[in-house]
């Protein structure tokens, strides 16, 4: 449906959102190193770090020597793993837009836990929707999801731009493209049926994102947009001096951009 590219949603409470940048940087580090090994190599690590709900449900037992981690911890590894280099942009690109405001939101800890829940939770109703099959899920959707859930609820004004249909460039409040998604994911699960792509892994990460939002953002962080701050590039103020506008109340107040006055 779209591919976003920016957003104009500064950092509030971090200076660098050093996790976002991490996960990304572990992610293509993986996606490399499968890269460069021979095919065979790569299948047994896809095998061997993927999630099989098979495998986790006791319906089967992965052959000897396949076995990278114990079965536990590819509820979290299978997101690390990207099936090829466009499955892995995109998800980059969702996490890069998006990821640096929910992390700015939480911390960074807590958005690294956040992360791996939404990994998890994706794993596990991708693993409900089908206990016997061996087939192994990769990527990172499930997580991203979690992302994308947390992000329209903290941020649902903020202007992001996509590209629609991979081709024109739009600046949209984030609620209309991502809730689009959203809708779309939960629509695909119902009337999807196989396919390379599951359904069920973006449900359970979107689930467990709007969720964890709730209990894992800072103190005093709002949910919905009850404040943007917007960059001054966007919003076309001078450097100095401060503008009018009118209140809620329908009484003139001055904003500096040094701060409220």
């Amino acid at each position: 449906m779209f591919i976003p590219f920016h957003d104009a949603n500064t950092l509030k409470h971090i200076k660098v959102q050093w996790v976002t940048l991490s996960l990304i940087a572990l992610n293509v580090a993986v996606w490399l190193l499968t890269a460069l090994e021979s095919e065979q190599a790569a299948q047994a690590t896809t095998v061997g770090l993927g999630y099989i709900p098979a495998i986790a449900f006791g319906h089967a037992v992965l052959a000897q020597g396949l076995e990278i981690v114990p079965e536990p911890l590819t509820y979290l590894t299978y997101a690390f793993v990207h099936s090829g280099f466009w499955h892995l942009a995109s998800n980059m690109i969702f996490l890069w837009v998006f990821g640096d405001n929910v992390e700015d939101a939480m911390g960074h800890l807590r958005f690294l836990i956040f992360y791996l829940a939404c990994a998890a939770a994706g794993a596990l109703c991708h693993g409900l929707l089908g206990t016997t099959s061996e087939a192994p899920l990769v990527g990172a959707s499930g997580a991203i999801s979690g992302v994308v859930a947390a992000y329209v609820m903290l941020h649902p004004r903020v202007r992001v731009w996509v590209l629609v249909f991979f081709r024109v460039p739009l600046p949209l409040p984030a609620f209309i493209p991502l809730l689009l998604w959203i809708g779309q994911q939960f629509l695909m699960l119902v009337i999807a049926s196989g396919g390379d792509v599951s359904w069920g892994a973006h449900v359970g990460g979107i689930l467990a994102g709007a969720l964890l939002i709730l209990v894992m953002r800072r103190p005093g962080v709002p949910l919905f947009d009850r404040q943007i701050v917007t960059p001054r590039s966007v919003r076309n103020e001078p450097a100095t001096g401060p503008t009018v506008a009118a209140g809620p109340d329908g009484r003139t107040v001055q904003r500096f951009p040094w701060g409220r006055r």
